[in-house]
């Protein structure tokens, strides 16, 4: 089969599968973090997981950039520095800076999140380097690319100011849990997952494609059942939790 035929019907088959993953991980919570337990099999380090997941991302996207015939293309530079702001981070930084990089990942948590980067790297690297037939140099003066590129970086801000704040909360050699506070954690639990849902949302507006909007159905798909989860364990662990409080969207839900 040509990748020409193939390409639709992945894309096709991974939105459909998007939408339906969100009501089962609203009734199961993926074992990892605070969420962790016995019985899914061998486990790695917690930072050596996130390391194996993410990284096919960052490398994946910037091999289909370098081979693409668009690489000298603004736009994609564009693109290229955008995605890579987010998984070089990801991938080669974040996952040492967790005080919990000693607790367990199943296996079984690692290779789903592996499989899940190499195809959406794929769709939309491929996508953006090759298929689409390239990017005007118009684009970048765009609406759609502006406003797209704004919400992204509003989005990964705030991403990292509030895993920042998680940071904060341990001193070294501590494993324990506390209330966060500052930020957007004044009014949501997870402004991390809000953040991250806002930066793909960014992406899918700035590339205007289907890849990017899948992306956004999936990390949204995936973060809000796990920002319920959060926020219900938050008020499980914590009698003092502010009532406020809402899960990931303030004063909403």
């Amino acid at each position: 089969m040509s990748e020409s035929t193939l390409y639709p019907v992945l894309l096709a088959a991974w939105l459909v599968l998007a939408a339906g993953v969100s009501p089962l991980l609203f009734l199961f919570t993926a074992p990892y973090g605070r969420h962790v337990r016995q019985g899914w099999g061998p486990a790695l380090p917690d930072h050596l997981g996130w390391v194996i997941m993410e990284a096919p991302a960052a490398l994946a996207f910037a091999l289909l950039f370098a081979l693409g015939p668009y690489r000298d293309s603004p736009v994609s530079w564009a693109f290229l520095g955008l995605w890579e702001a987010h998984y070089l981070h990801r991938a080669f930084v974040y996952p040492w800076t967790r005080r919990s990089r000693s607790r367990p990942m199943p296996l079984a948590i690692v290779g789903m999140g592996f499989f899940f980067n190499v195809v959406n790297a794929y769709l939309n690297g491929r996508y953006l380097f090759a298929l689409s037939g390239g990017y005007p140099l118009t684009w970048l003066r765009d609406l759609r690319f502006l406003a797209g590129t704004a919400l992204f970086l509003a989005g990964l801000a705030v991403n990292r100011q509030s895993d920042h704040i998680l940071r904060s909360l341990r001193r070294p050699g501590e494993n324990g849990y506390r209330i966060p506070h500052g930020g957007l954690y004044r009014w949501v639990s997870c402004p991390n997952y809000l953040g991250e849902i806002a930066e793909w949302t960014g992406w899918a507006l700035a590339t205007w494609s289907l890849p990017g909007l899948a992306f956004a159905v999936w990390t949204t798909a995936n973060l809000a059942p796990r920002a319920w989860a959060h926020h219900r364990w938050y008020r499980e662990h914590f009698p003092d939790y502010p009532p406020e409080r809402k899960a990931l969207l303030p004063g909403l839900w």
